[in-house]
């Protein structure tokens, strides 16, 4: 049987239609969702999950409406210090996974700094997954490999965005949607997944637990 799962990755689906039942703009979703996100590592910290990756921004979001895009992006921008400090004091390093090229140079320089500012963290790592999109990945790392020769899986996973990080033992989706949409498709092969209509701004410790707690009794065969 399984026991805590070392990797998890979470599609972190529902702000909008959240905010829709609350009767606010889908902005108000965003922002309550972005808070979810500090509960969420201290849930897993206190589990003992060593590496969270959350689906923040994927690639197929950049085709929203120009003023959601430009808020969400400022949004993300303007919480970078909060996760930096949060980080830091959990000793937790973050990680961003994702085409960086798509964003500002400013929006970069941010990525960096929240990468260099919490490198020594030795407790657990936190990831975003950020215009990242599973198919990109992979297109970008068959064209970093020399194809003139037969590569390894090893080789091939080590030319990935996520080179360095466990794959998830187990994925979460809220939101009700039960599919993995683009979301480590490499990576997830053999994880766990767990589907939930809660939508993330109500996600809960409550229900992380329980769901831990399936995953707990779940048979891990990897194909045997």
């Amino acid at each position: 049987m399984s026991e805590v799962p070392h990797a998890i990755g979470i599609i972190m689906d529902g702000n909008r239609r959240w905010a829709k039942e609350k009767g606010l703009d889908s902005f108000g979703g965003h922002i309550q969702g972005r808070d979810k996100i500090k509960d969420l590592l201290t849930w897993a910290q206190d589990a003992g999950v060593k590496e969270i990756t959350l689906y923040a921004f994927s690639s197929e979001n950049w085709k929203r409406s120009p003023e959601e895009v430009s808020f969400l992006l400022n949004l993300l921008e303007s919480s970078f210090d909060e996760w930096i400090q949060d980080a830091q004091e959990k000793n937790v390093k973050i990680r961003v996974l994702g085409n960086r090229n798509k964003f500002s140079k400013k929006f970069q320089e941010k990525i960096v700094e929240i990468e260099e500012k919490t490198k020594g963290g030795e407790k657990g790592t936190l990831v975003f997954a950020l215009s990242y999109g599973g198919r990109e990945e992979i297109l970008a790392a068959v064209n970093a490999l020399d194809r003139s020769r037969r590569v390894t899986a090893e080789e091939f996973s080590k030319a990935l965005w996520s080179a360095g990080l466990a794959d998830p033992d187990l994925i979460i989706r809220t939101g009700g949607e039960k599919r993995l949409s683009n979301f480590l498709p490499w990576q997830s092969v053999y994880a766990e997944l767990f589907f939930t209509d809660t939508k993330w701004p109500d996600f809960s410790e409550e229900e992380f637990k329980d769901i831990l707690a399936q995953y707990a009794q779940r048979q891990r065969r990897f194909g045997a």
